[in-house]
């Protein structure tokens, strides 16, 4: 292992255990106030302007456009990072909505949801890694992890997206 990115590691293991437990943790905070947006629509495009972002940055690389893909990418994870808050003030300030449909659109929407959050997780230490290799200009071993990454990432983003749908029909505004 590098010296650059050894001095990395200790951070990208702490936040990868801090901020699902922190998420988890918030979920028990109630606050007692009215918003004056309805947030899910606005962290759900936010998760569609993710995977949008991820796509290009994908189709940046492989055009060889590196400065561009970079910025892309760090567009990425800032819009990630808004949509954790987003959806962490979210969850704070409201009360958990239901999913009321029924038969094989309930069994798709919870795979869907199950999947979602455990990759959310997951994904983590895999975007921290690959974001150090990157800053690091550890080339070979950023490309290596970054296969992973991108796919499920990607599949988070568009999932969001799709658990938010879903549920939509059961909101009570």
């Amino acid at each position: 292992m590098e010296k650059s990115t050894k001095k990395y590691n200790s951070w990208i293991v702490i936040l990868s255990v801090a901020i699902p437990l922190l998420v988890a943790g918030l979920f028990s905070v109630k606050i007692d106030l009215k918003l004056p947006v309805f947030l899910p629509p606005i962290y759900a495009t936010i998760n569609a302007f993710t995977a949008v972002i991820l796509i290009v940055a994908f189709w940046a690389i492989k055009s060889n456009k590196i400065k561009l893909h970079e910025k892309l990418m760090k567009t990425a994870i800032i819009f990630s990072m808004l949509f954790l808050l987003l959806y962490i003030v979210y969850h704070m300030t409201s009360n958990a909505t239901k999913f009321e449909g029924d038969g094989i659109l309930k069994t798709i929407y919870f795979i869907v949801l199950i999947s979602h959050i455990l990759l959310s997780i997951v994904v983590i230490p895999f975007v921290l890694i690959t974001y150090v290799r990157a800053i690091t200009n550890n080339v070979q071993l950023h490309k290596k992890i970054a296969k992973i990454t991108f796919p499920i990432w990607l599949y988070v983003a568009i999932s969001g997206v799709l658990v938010y749908l879903l549920i939509s029909p059961y909101y009570i505004y």
